[in-house]
Protein backbone atom coordinates (compact mmCIF):
# COMPACT_ATOMS: atom_id res chain seq x y z
CA UNK A 1 0.00 0.00 0.00
CA UNK A 2 3.12 2.20 0.75
CA UNK A 3 4.82 1.55 -2.00
CA UNK A 4 5.47 4.99 -2.93
CA UNK A 5 6.63 6.16 0.35
CA UNK A 6 9.35 3.36 0.01
CA UNK A 7 10.65 4.82 -3.14
CA UNK A 8 10.61 8.42 -1.90
CA UNK A 9 12.61 7.20 1.27
CA UNK A 10 15.26 5.30 -0.59
CA UNK A 11 16.18 7.91 -3.22
CA UNK A 12 19.79 7.65 -3.99
CA UNK A 13 19.75 11.83 -3.71
CA UNK A 14 18.04 14.43 -3.63
CA UNK A 15 17.55 15.20 -7.58
CA UNK A 16 16.41 11.57 -7.51
CA UNK A 17 14.07 12.21 -4.61
CA UNK A 18 12.99 15.23 -5.99
CA UNK A 19 11.79 13.11 -9.53
CA UNK A 20 10.51 10.59 -7.30
CA UNK A 21 8.34 13.00 -6.16
CA UNK A 22 7.43 14.54 -9.21
CA UNK A 23 6.32 11.24 -10.53
CA UNK A 24 4.27 10.18 -7.66
CA UNK A 25 2.48 13.36 -7.48
CA UNK A 26 1.81 13.26 -11.23
CA UNK A 27 0.33 9.59 -11.02
CA UNK A 28 -2.14 10.28 -8.01
CA UNK A 29 -3.40 13.68 -9.33
CA UNK A 30 -3.72 12.60 -12.79
CA UNK A 31 -6.23 9.84 -11.53
CA UNK A 32 -7.22 9.64 -8.13
CA UNK A 33 -6.64 13.05 -6.47
CA UNK A 34 -7.44 14.92 -9.62
CA UNK A 35 -10.42 16.41 -7.91
CA UNK A 36 -8.43 18.16 -5.47
CA UNK A 37 -7.45 20.29 -8.45
CA UNK A 38 -4.03 21.16 -6.75
CA UNK A 39 -1.85 19.63 -9.76
CA UNK A 40 0.04 22.82 -11.14
CA UNK A 41 0.12 24.05 -6.88
CA UNK A 42 3.06 25.94 -6.23
CA UNK A 43 4.11 27.46 -2.93
CA UNK A 44 3.90 31.59 -2.60
CA UNK A 45 6.54 32.82 -0.48
CA UNK A 46 5.22 36.21 -1.32
CA UNK A 47 2.14 35.63 0.39
CA UNK A 48 3.14 34.02 3.34
CA UNK A 49 5.05 37.16 4.05
CA UNK A 50 2.43 39.52 3.61
CA UNK A 51 -0.48 37.62 5.16
CA UNK A 52 1.93 36.62 8.26
CA UNK A 53 3.57 39.73 8.37
CA UNK A 54 7.32 37.70 9.06
CA UNK A 55 10.49 38.07 6.73
CA UNK A 56 11.34 35.54 3.89
CA UNK A 57 13.96 34.21 6.30
CA UNK A 58 11.86 33.42 9.09
CA UNK A 59 8.84 31.74 6.71
CA UNK A 60 11.66 29.25 5.47
CA UNK A 61 12.76 28.19 8.80
CA UNK A 62 8.68 27.44 9.26
CA UNK A 63 8.75 25.36 5.99
CA UNK A 64 11.97 23.48 7.14
CA UNK A 65 10.26 22.92 10.49
CA UNK A 66 6.83 21.93 8.70
CA UNK A 67 8.89 19.50 5.69
CA UNK A 68 10.68 17.78 8.89
CA UNK A 69 7.79 17.23 10.94
CA UNK A 70 5.63 16.09 7.89
CA UNK A 71 8.56 13.34 7.47
CA UNK A 72 8.99 12.66 10.76
CA UNK A 73 4.98 11.90 11.23
CA UNK A 74 5.09 9.38 8.71
CA UNK A 75 5.67 6.65 10.79
CA UNK A 76 3.10 7.39 13.08
CA UNK A 77 0.75 8.11 10.08
CA UNK A 78 1.36 4.75 9.32
CA UNK A 79 0.74 3.33 12.39
CA UNK A 80 -2.50 4.22 12.53
CA UNK A 81 -3.44 3.47 8.96
CA UNK A 82 -2.23 -0.20 9.62
CA UNK A 83 -4.43 -0.22 12.69
CA UNK A 84 -7.52 0.93 11.07
CA UNK A 85 -6.79 -2.11 8.41
CA UNK A 86 -6.16 -4.74 10.88
CA UNK A 87 -9.11 -3.22 13.08
CA UNK A 88 -11.23 -3.74 9.50
CA UNK A 89 -10.42 -7.21 8.66
CA UNK A 90 -11.14 -8.31 12.66
CA UNK A 91 -14.39 -6.28 12.17
CA UNK A 92 -13.65 -4.14 15.18
CA UNK A 93 -15.13 -1.01 15.33
CA UNK A 94 -12.79 1.65 13.38
CA UNK A 95 -11.40 4.19 15.72
CA UNK A 96 -9.97 7.20 13.12
CA UNK A 97 -9.47 9.67 15.91
CA UNK A 98 -6.16 9.28 16.62
CA UNK A 99 -5.11 9.49 13.05
CA UNK A 100 -7.42 12.43 12.70
CA UNK A 101 -5.38 14.51 15.69
CA UNK A 102 -2.67 13.53 14.02
CA UNK A 103 -4.18 15.00 10.70
CA UNK A 104 -5.13 18.26 12.55
CA UNK A 105 -2.47 19.26 14.11
CA UNK A 106 -0.74 18.88 11.00
CA UNK A 107 -3.17 21.08 8.96
CA UNK A 108 -2.37 23.97 11.52
CA UNK A 109 0.91 24.40 10.74
CA UNK A 110 -0.12 23.81 6.73
CA UNK A 111 -2.98 26.79 7.33
CA UNK A 112 -0.52 29.15 9.27
CA UNK A 113 2.44 28.86 6.55
CA UNK A 114 -0.73 28.95 3.78
CA UNK A 115 0.47 25.48 2.14
CA UNK A 116 -2.57 25.09 0.05
CA UNK A 117 -2.08 21.65 -1.52
CA UNK A 118 -0.75 20.44 2.27
CA UNK A 119 -4.20 21.69 3.42
CA UNK A 120 -6.46 19.55 0.56
CA UNK A 121 -4.08 16.62 1.50
CA UNK A 122 -4.56 16.77 5.58
CA UNK A 123 -8.29 17.43 5.18
CA UNK A 124 -8.67 14.63 2.98
CA UNK A 125 -6.98 12.48 6.01
CA UNK A 126 -9.44 14.01 8.13
CA UNK A 127 -12.69 13.56 6.34
CA UNK A 128 -12.08 10.21 4.47
CA UNK A 129 -12.92 6.99 5.78
CA UNK A 130 -11.58 5.15 3.07
CA UNK A 131 -8.07 3.72 3.90
CA UNK A 132 -6.93 3.20 0.55
CA UNK A 133 -7.50 7.28 -0.19
CA UNK A 134 -6.37 8.16 3.00
CA UNK A 135 -3.11 6.17 1.66
CA UNK A 136 -2.77 8.12 -1.47
CA UNK A 137 -3.36 11.24 0.28
CA UNK A 138 -0.63 10.45 2.67
CA UNK A 139 1.99 9.70 -0.26
CA UNK A 140 1.08 12.98 -1.73
CA UNK A 141 1.27 14.94 1.66
CA UNK A 142 4.72 13.17 1.78
CA UNK A 143 5.75 13.81 -1.81
CA UNK A 144 4.69 17.90 -1.67
CA UNK A 145 6.92 18.16 1.39
CA UNK A 146 9.79 16.65 -0.25
CA UNK A 147 9.51 18.76 -2.81
CA UNK A 148 9.05 21.90 -0.72
CA UNK A 149 12.13 21.58 0.70
CA UNK A 150 14.27 19.28 -1.23
CA UNK A 151 17.47 19.25 0.76
CA UNK A 152 15.96 19.48 4.30
CA UNK A 153 13.98 16.80 3.18
CA UNK A 154 16.94 14.56 2.35
CA UNK A 155 18.96 15.08 5.18
CA UNK A 156 15.51 14.46 7.53
CA UNK A 157 15.06 11.28 5.60
CA UNK A 158 19.19 10.20 5.90
CA UNK A 159 19.11 11.06 9.76
CA UNK A 160 16.42 8.91 10.20
CA UNK A 161 17.42 6.15 8.10
CA UNK A 162 20.84 6.35 10.28
CA UNK A 163 18.61 6.12 13.49
CA UNK A 164 16.64 3.53 11.80
CA UNK A 165 13.34 5.06 12.72
CA UNK A 166 11.90 4.28 9.09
Amino acid sequence: MFHNLDKLFRSKNTQHMINNAFMVLDNLYAKDLKYLNIQEYEYDYDIAVEELGLDSELIDQLLEDYVKQIINSKVIFIQHIERLKSDRVNRIKLNYTPLRDLAHKNLGVARNLRIGDAQKLLFGIMKDEDLNYISKYLDALIASAMILKPTCAYDTINLLNSENIL
